[in-house]
Formats: structure tokens, sequence, C-alpha cells
């Protein structure tokens, strides 16, 4: 069976897992769960990272970024003004030109406030940065997103943290039929079902921090997520068979004695 490669803005990445760096135990911990996962792309809060004085020990001291790709984010941003600001100050500070957007609008559930995430991608894109964010399961908002030059849309599975699993997988479907541009399932898995389910769904990746970093065994966890996200990807390649309300033997009567 061929695949097609997963690529956004004309990179190809290896991996269709993305994982995060906060919540994890210790920095090492999340060193050796970034290698268990798999993954070529890690998402790093701007806000967490030392930028003003790079001599004292970092995250990104823990990271092979010869071999894992960093995507910025503006996680805590709760207007379009300051999410702008805070890609470029990760930009200036030479992290990357990538930005996983998001844009908070309520601070209990984190879910976004995508009048204000569409406003923010419109600038970031003029001022040339390669926006993938993070945004509600509605497929007009990805739609929006889209037009205003996202290279990617990242609808939410569940609220962020919340290990729910995806609520909503008819709006993943249909976000994933219309979309010009990779969607990445962002937040609310929980286990690997969870992120099987998400590429079965049609995803072309899944992006995922606490589910990993929370679990009782979090480098376990991070290798089941890989195996996860290949196995959904084969799955939803290879063709489900149809749901039948009655059974369907297995074996055929044609030519069994007595027949």
């Amino acid at each position: 069976m061929t695949d097609t490669s997963f690529v956004i803005a004309g990179r190809t990445f290896t991996s269709r897992l993305i994982v995060g760096t906060g919540k994890y135990p210790s920095h090492q911990v999340m060193r050796d769960c970034h290698a268990a996962s798999g993954a070529d792309m890690v998402t790093v809060a701007v806000r967490r990272v030392n930028i003003s004085d790079r001599s004292r020990e970092s995250l990104l001291d823990y990271i092979d970024t010869s071999k894992i790709f960093l995507l910025p984010n503006t996680a805590g941003c709760y207007t379009a003004d300051e999410a702008v600001r805070t890609a470029r100050l990760g930009r200036e500070a030479g992290l990357s030109n990538w930005v996983k957007l998001e844009v908070i609008g309520d601070e209990r559930t984190l879910f976004p406030d995508n009048d204000a995430l569409v406003e923010a991608t419109r600038i970031l894109v003029r001022d040339g940065f390669i926006v993938l964010p993070y945004t509600s399961d509605d497929p007009v908002v990805c739609r929006k997103l889209e037009d205003a030059g996202a290279a990617a849309v990242m609808p939410l599975g569940a609220p962020i943290g919340s290990g729910l699993g995806i609520q909503n997988p008819n709006n993943i479907r249909i976000i994933r039929e219309f979309a010009r541009v990779p969607v990445i399932v962002d937040a609310g898995v929980g286990t690997a079902s969870d992120a099987a389910f998400a590429m079965e769904l049609g995803a072309d990746g899944v992006l995922m921090n606490t589910a990993i970093a929370g679990a009782q065994d979090p480098v376990a966890m991070a290798t089941s997520m890989k195996l996860a996200v290949q196995a959904g990807r084969l799955a939803h390649l290879s063709g489900r068979i149809p749901r039948k309300m009655y059974a369907s033997a297995s074996s055929p009567v044609e030519g069994m004695v007595g027949r």
C-alpha cells in the first residue's frame, strides 16, 4: 500500500505524531518520550523558553534540533495582538517562523476565540509566518482559516488536557473532506485508541501533550501513541468494511457438506 508523505508548507515530516514539551516530570523524561514517540516535530511555548539568557538551562537543551523541528506556540494568549507579538518574539529569538497559533477565548474551557484567531492568522501570514492555528472543530471556521492563509488547520478533538477523546467525529470527517491543507487533530486525546480513531477519521496527523506527559509511564505511553497513529493511518488507507445491522457469516456456506 502506498501512502502520501506528510507535508506542511513544503516541508516533509516522517512522523504524523506531533508532541509537546510541557507537564513532564523532568526534562530528561521529556527527551525520552520524544525519542519513544518517533516525532520529528514538537511544540514549544514561547513564554516557557528563557530567550533573554540562553546561557541558563532550558528545555531546549533537551531537544535535538538536528532531528526534531521546533514549532513555537502562543499558549496563554487571549487576544490577537498578544498572540501576534508572542509569535514575533519567538521568531526574533531564533526559534522559528512557524507558529502553532493559539488565541484562547475562555479561561476555564480553553476554547479558542475563533474571530481573533482568523484575524491573527491573516496578520502573521502577511508577516511571513507559516501558521498552524488551533481551532474549534467547526468546518466553517476551518475554511476561514484556510482562506486567511493557514498552512494547516488544527481542530480540537475535545478541550485541552481533558482526555475525552474525539467528541464530534463527524465534524472532523467534514473538515477533512473539504480542507485543502493538512488537518491535524489537536487536544483531547487521552489514550492510544483516541489517536488511532483520529487517524481513522482521515486526519493527517495528531498533536498531543498531556496524554503522554501525564501518563503513569510517559515513555510507554509515547510508544503506544506512535503505534496508534501508524495503525490508524493504515486502517484509514485500507478502507474499513461497511457497518451492518445484522450478522454476516465469516465463512461462506456454499460448498459445505449437506448443502
